[in-house]
């Protein structure tokens, strides 16, 4: 079950467990707008096939659709890192540094 209260977050309860949704709800103009650019670029990779456009171009329009996929995994797992594993850590702290680290190692593996 999903809830919200005005000017709050959003809570997903399942049984005993809450799920904070925090970060994509306060996102979400962002993150839709990354989605429609993903949209847009998987649309053209299927226009470029229809058109029967060399397999070079097709790549390169596959390769920029994939980046733009990576780039948006990575958002939504930093904010789940952030607002859920590691929720009220401080920045300076060891578990603060340890969220950093995460995000890096993320961001570097879905380049």
């Amino acid at each position: 079950m999903c809830a919200a209260t005005p000017g709050r977050e959003r809570i997903n309860t399942q049984g005993d467990y809450t799920i904070r949704m925090s970060h994509t709800v306060h996102g979400k103009a962002r993150l839709a707008t990354r989605v429609s650019r993903i949209r847009g670029q998987v649309d053209a990779v299927a226009r470029a096939i229809d058109r029967e456009v060399d397999c070079g171009e097709v790549l390169r329009l596959i390769a920029s659709a994939r980046g733009a996929m990576d780039s948006l995994m990575a958002e939504v797992l930093e904010g789940h890192i952030r607002e859920h594993a590691f929720h009220g850590v401080r920045a300076r702290s060891a578990r603060g540094q340890a969220a950093d680290d995460l995000v890096s190692m993320v961001r570097a593996y879905l380049k």
